[in-house]
């Protein structure tokens, strides 16, 4: 079935998930917000897609913070010297 209400194509999809994180850290000005809170209203798949970031969000904030063990962190620099060190091919 195809779908004349353009909130639907796959194009405004694709858009939406790309602010939904601007979106729900309310750094967007109010049109855009209504443009997506419109489409979300029609769109199930995305309705599902910003109540799952808004629970991972949730829980990132619940998180408890663990000190990065010193040998991790000198590997970790050390992949990213390299990496910004490595010659293109």
């Amino acid at each position: 079935m195809k779908r004349t209400d353009p909130h639907h194509s796959h194009e405004n999809c694709i858009r939406l998930f790309e602010r939904l994180s601007e979106y729900i850290d309310r750094e967007l000005d109010a049109p855009t917000c209504e443009d997506i809170e419109a489409h979300i209203r029609s769109c199930k798949p995305c309705q599902v897609c910003l109540e799952t970031l808004k629970q991972t969000v949730a829980l990132c904030k619940n998180l408890e913070r663990r000190q990065v063990p010193e040998a991790f962190t000198l590997k970790l620099r050390g992949a990213i010297a390299d990496l910004v060190n490595k010659k293109p091919d």
